[in-house]
C-alpha cells in the first residue's frame, strides 16, 4: 500500500469536529493528521480534495445485499454485492443471512465463511444472522425458541465468523442465548418483537442492549385499558441507558420525526444508520423479477414494493432499496444538527456498536477507510479507500 497525502479536504471528525486540512495514510492507516496545508516534505502521491469533504468510510451493520445480489443466496452473489459497496461510500459491512434451518443452508453457511478472507473490496467484520430465535416473521424470518444446541451449531458452521445476531426479547429459554452470545463475543440485536416491558428490561440486563431496524417489525403494544397508553420494547429502549438503535433511514420504513425522537433520547452517539438493503438497492428505476417468485417496481425516493397484480400483498414494501450514501444524505437534510454529529450516525455510531475501536474516525492510527464525497445532493463519493487501497472512483 503506498503513502499518500490527501490536502485542501474539509475533514469531517464524527462526533468532534469539521475543518480545513490534510490527512496522511501510510501502510494502510492514518498515519498523520493537520489543519491548514499540508507540508511540502511528505512523499509518495499527493491528492488535492478541492475542499470536498473526507470523511471516515460508512458502516453497514444490517444488510441483506445489493442491486439484484443477495448474500443468503451463495459466494457468487456476495462477492458480486460486495463490489458494489464502494460506490455507495461503504466501507465496512456485516452481511445479513436469515437462516432458515434447510439443508441448502447449512452448505451455504460453511461456503460463504470461507471466501470472506479473499474479500477487499469492502471490510467485514463478521456475520450477521436476523433470527431464528425472533417472536414475528418478516423478511422469511424464522420464529424458534431459545435453544443454545442449535445456536451453537449455527455458530460452529459459521467457523467463528458471526459478528450480530438478531434475537426477540419475549422467545422463550433466550436469556442462556443472549449470555452465550455475549460470552462468545457477538452483539445481540433486538428486532422482530412485541415484547412486553420487563422482558426488554431481561434482554438488555443480560446483554442485548441494540435494537435493529427500530419502530419497524415493532408493533404496537394492544391497548388493553381504554384511554391508558399502552408501552412495551420501544419505549424501554428509548428510555434505557444502556440501549441503543438504528433505523432504516429512507423515510418510507421510519417517519424522520421518530428518528428525531430517538436522537432526543439517545443522542447522535446511541443511533446508528444501517440500510437494511435487499433485492433493488443501488438499481435505477424500473419493475425487476426477483428470486422471490414475483416483480418489485423501484421508485426514486421510495422503497421496493411488490408489483404483481396477481399477488395478495401487490403494493406492498418488499424490503428497502437504501444505500448509505442515501440514508446519510437523507440524515444531513433531516436533521438540525452539527454535521459532525450526523456523520457520527454512520461512521463512529455503528463501529461503537460493533465494538470495532479501529475504524468510524479519523484519529491517527486508525484504518485508512476513507471517503471524499463530491459537492452535489446525491452524496456520491469522488474515491473509496479500503485500508489505504482505492476500491472505486475517480479523482477529478
Amino acid at each position: 500500500m503506498d503513502d499518500f497525502v490527501i490536502h485542501n479536504a474539509r475533514l469531517i471528525y464524527p462526533g468532534d469536529r469539521t475543518c480545513s486540512g490534510w490527512l496522511r495514510v501510510s501502510g494502510g492507516v492514518i498515519a498523520e493528521t493537520g489543519e491548514g496545508n499540508a507540508p511540502d516534505e511528505f512523499a509518495g502521491e499527493r491528492i488535492d480534495a478541492r475542499g470536498r469533504r473526507l470523511a471516515p468510510g460508512l458502516i453497514d451493520m444490517h444488510t441483506h445485499g445489493m442491486h439484484q445480489y443477495n448474500y443468503d443466496r451463495g459466494v457468487d452473489e456476495l462477492r458480486m454485492a460486495v463490489a458494489l459497496l464502494g460506490k455507495y461510500g461503504t466501507t465496512s459491512v456485516v452481511p445479513t443471512l436469515v437462516p432458515t434451518l434447510s439443508e441448502c443452508m447449512w452448505r451455504t453457511l460453511p461456503d460463504l465463511v470461507q471466501a470472506l478472507p479473499d474479500i477487499f473490496d469492502v471490510q467485514i467484520p463478521g456475520l450477521h444472522l436476523e433470527g431464528p430465535f425472533v417472536a414475528i416473521t418478516g423478511a422469511a424470518c424464522e420464529t424458534r425458541d431459545g435453544d443454545v444446541g442449535l445456536l451453537k451449531e449455527l455458530l460452529a458452521a459459521c467457523d467463528g465468523r458471526v459478528a450480530v445476531m438478531s434475537i426477540a426479547p419475549e422467545v422463550t429459554n433466550i436469556i442462556p442465548v443472549i449470555e452465550h452470545l455475549r460470552e462468545a463475543g457477538i452483539t445481540p440485536f433486538i428486532t422482530h418483537t412485541r415484547a412486553s416491558v420487563d422482558q426488554t428490561l431481561a434482554a438488555i440486563d443480560a446483554g442485548a442492549c441494540h435494537a435493529t431496524h427500530f419502530y419497524d417489525v415493532f408493533p404496537v403494544p394492544e391497548e388493553k385499558d381504554p384511554g391508558v397508553r399502552p408501552v412495551g420494547a420501544v419505549e424501554t429502549i428509548l428510555a434505557h441507558p444502556k440501549a441503543t438503535c438504528d433505523f432504516i433511514c429512507d423515510g418510507i420504513h421510519v417517519d424522520p420525526m421518530a428518528i428525531k425522537a430517538a436522537l432526543a433520547a439517545k443522542g447522535a452517539g446511541g443511533v446508528s444508520l444501517i440500510t437494511d438493503a435487499s433485492f433493488g438497492a443501488g438499481l435505477g428505476p424500473g419493475t425487476y423479477e426477483t428470486p422471490w417468485g414475483y416483480p418489485v417496481e423501484v421508485k426514486p425516493g421510495n422503497a421496493p414494493r411488490i408489483a404483481d397484480p396477481k399477488h395478495p400483498a401487490c403494493g406492498s414494501l418488499a424490503g428497502s432499496a437504501l444505500t448509505m450514501n442515501q440514508g446519510m444524505a437523507n440524515l444531513l437534510r433531516w436533521l438540525d444538527l452539527p454535521e459532525e454529529q450526523v456523520w457520527m450516525m454512520g461512521t463512529k455510531s455503528p463501529a461503537r456498536v460493533l465494538g470495532l475501536t479501529d475504524r468510524g474516525g479519523l484519529e491517527v492510527g486508525m484504518r485508512a477507510d476513507l471517503v471524499l464525497w463530491n459537492d452535489d445532493d446525491g452524496l456520491t463519493p469522488a474515491a473509496t479507500w479500503v485500508g489505504g487501497k482505492e476500491v472505486c472512483g475517480t479523482i477529478k
